[in-house]
């Protein structure tokens, strides 16, 4: 779990970290980004509350709108973690679009 929190907050300045219901990271320029969940299941579990809103080709989300990567260790979390720090980066770089409520399709 630290290697992937130490990821996360290391692609990117405006990324911090706050308690909430576990630990949760956000952007300072887009808002919240993701949170450690599922705690008593092996590994690292963390949900991208918007990252539906991600449009790069990231092979292990998992999930339509609410979008999950699991990490089993850090061997994986190492092997992940360019995957990791693209999401970051595409996530800050969407500023305030990725705050606003998404537009319903018609």
């Amino acid at each position: 779990m630290r290697r992937v929190r130490d990821l996360i907050l290391g692609a990117n300045a405006s990324m911090s970290e706050r308690v909430q219901y576990g630990v949760t990271f956000s952007s300072s320029r887009s808002g919240d980004f993701a949170a450690f969940v599922r705690y008593r299941e092996p590994g690292v579990n963390l949900r991208l509350m918007r990252g539906g809103r991600l449009k790069g080709s990231y092979p292990h989300l998992e999930g339509r709108i609410v979008k999950r990567i699991r990490i089993a260790d850090e061997k994986e979390a190492k092997a992940r973690a360019v995957e990791l720090k693209a999401m970051v980066t595409e996530w800050c770089s969407l500023g305030d679009a990725a705050k606003a409520p998404k537009a319903k399709k018609t």
